[in-house]
């Protein structure tokens, strides 16, 4: 399989879904009413005034959904800017082309027109990493997730959402062992997607995590 790359990297967040209770007081029907005692105004107890606190679930959702970032800048900082610009270089180069996955429904809902920023490292050659940062509705993150566990991608629970990952080995035109794979990560309203050959660094994906959710 030939190393060169294919780009089309988009994003795609998960939008967390609040559900809201809403309790009703029924009154008994049958038998006699009789008549309920009187308060005088000075004794009745004030009516309880609605709280504008959120519940707890309603501050977590809110919590975990993010803004769409602005660039690439935003996402790679700090200890894991300078692993890449010392590793592979550069940031977005427009030779790079590679797609940040190559799942049929997560490049359908990539190609939907879903916000997204895709940034790239490396140069048109044997090693890159394309990652697309998305904002996806609960529907269309359930669509990702659906397909990446029937294509076999190994999941789990970590950094506050979920992690899918998959990798292999294959061989190049002119026989060269290559080593390529997908991590795709969901928390919130956002869907981290990225495609690797390579060059899989274990603090990658979870660096950008941190900085989306610090």
């Amino acid at each position: 399989m030939p190393v060169t790359h294919r780009t089309a990297l988009r994003f795609i967040p998960v939008i967390a879904a609040v559900a809201l209770l809403a309790t009703a007081c029924a009154t008994p029907a049958g038998g006699t009413a009789s008549p309920a005692p009187t308060e005088s105004a000075a004794t009745r107890s004030p009516e309880p005034t609605p709280s504008a606190t959120p519940s707890p679930i309603e501050t977590q959702a809110t919590n975990e959904e993010i803004g769409l970032p602005s660039s690439c800048d935003d996402i790679f900082t700090g200890e894991l800017r300078a692993t890449l610009e010392a590793e592979l270089p550069p940031l977005n180069d427009p030779g790079v082309t590679m797609y940040s996955t190559e799942n049929a429904e997560a490049l359908t809902v990539l190609e939907s027109g879903v916000p997204s920023l895709r940034c790239t490292w490396g140069t048109p050659s044997d090693r890159g990493v394309a990652t697309t940062v998305s904002i996806v509705s609960p529907a269309d993150a359930k669509l990702i997730t659906d397909s990446l566990t029937s294509s076999g991608f190994a999941a789990e629970e970590a950094s506050g959402g979920e992690y899918f990952r998959t990798s292999q080995q294959t061989l190049s035109m002119d026989e060269q062992v290559v080593e390529l794979g997908e991590t795709h990560f969901f928390r919130g309203n956002a869907w981290i997607a990225t495609r690797w050959v390579n060059y899989s660094p274990d603090s990658y994906t979870p660096g950008i995590v941190a900085q989306l959710w610090p």
